[in-house]
């Protein structure tokens, strides 16, 4: 397989009993590349996360990451590869702190008396600070609740903290939904950033409008199906918009019913 690609899925296929979730599904993710998966609720895109991710296995078709197959047990796996899956509810406490919540469950750690270690919170902070400020957020205090951030705000707090653990692949399941314009704008300006960083992204979404501007390929979903891969070069924005509304299908049923009586 080509190298160049750092992730593949190969004519995937996923049954849940007689349920196909996913039906020959090929994606191929570049090095440094923002892939589009797009598609309407139900298109499949759920069910590709979580097989990408390692939740799934695929009962048809080859996973490859840098063009080696694997078969990831859990999302421990595909994580120690570098891959990243960011969901919609973030996986943050918002009780908790910034910098706790940059560092759970690995949390940077000093010596007390000679021998008891406990969370260094100095470092802890300061670190946090620091890489969200190069991903283009400012936290003046670490010690800031999350639940007082926006919702943009945490999401990029999120994405920062996979960055940080050593995302080469950064799966974003519908970063922009329930946000705002401002706050959905921030979100594609740091997935520019994690791409400048030489970071893959899988951007899914179901907004065309904003998967176009930052996007360098679009896979579209369909009942489970691909539709088929564009590169940006290759598809203008509203011919993306026309195939996710099934434009040419409505069009030619239009012109069907044209003149008929209801």
């Amino acid at each position: 397989m080509d190298i160049d690609y750092i992730l593949q899925l190969e004519d995937i296929s996923k049954y849940f009993g007689s349920v196909i979730a996913l039906n020959g599904v090929t994606l191929r993710l570049k090095r440094g590349e923002v892939h589009c998966l797009l598609g309407d609720n139900g298109a499949g895109k759920s069910t590709l996360i979580k097989t990408l991710a390692g939740v799934h296995l695929p009962d048809k078709g080859e996973y490859l990451v840098d063009g080696r197959p694997v078969r990831f047990q859990s999302p421990r796996e595909a994580l120690d590869l570098g891959i990243a899956t960011v969901y919609q509810d973030l996986a943050l406490v918002p009780l908790m702190s910034v910098a706790r919540n940059f560092f759970m469950g690995r949390e940077p750690r000093r010596k007390l008396l000679g021998s008891f270690h406990v969370m260094d919170h100095e470092l802890a902070a300061g670190t946090a600070i620091e890489k969200l400020a190069e991903m283009g957020i400012k936290v003046r205090d670490a010690s800031q609740v999350v639940g007082t951030m926006s919702g943009g705000e945490r999401q990029c707090l999120a994405i920062a903290r996979a960055i940080h653990f050593g995302a080469r692949v950064l799966i974003l399941d519908e970063p922009t939904a329930a946000l705002g314009v401002k706050q959905s704008v921030n979100v594609l300006k740091l997935i520019n950033r994690a791409r400048a960083k030489g970071i893959s992204v899988i951007f899914i979404t179901h907004n065309v409008n904003y998967a176009y501007p930052v996007g360098d390929t679009f896979t579209l979903l369909n009942r489970g199906k691909s539709l088929g891969t564009f590169a940006k070069s290759a598809v203008a924005k509203d011919e993306v918009l026309d195939m996710m509304a099934g434009g040419a299908e409505m069009k030619e049923l239009m012109a069907d019913l044209e003149g008929v009586s209801i």
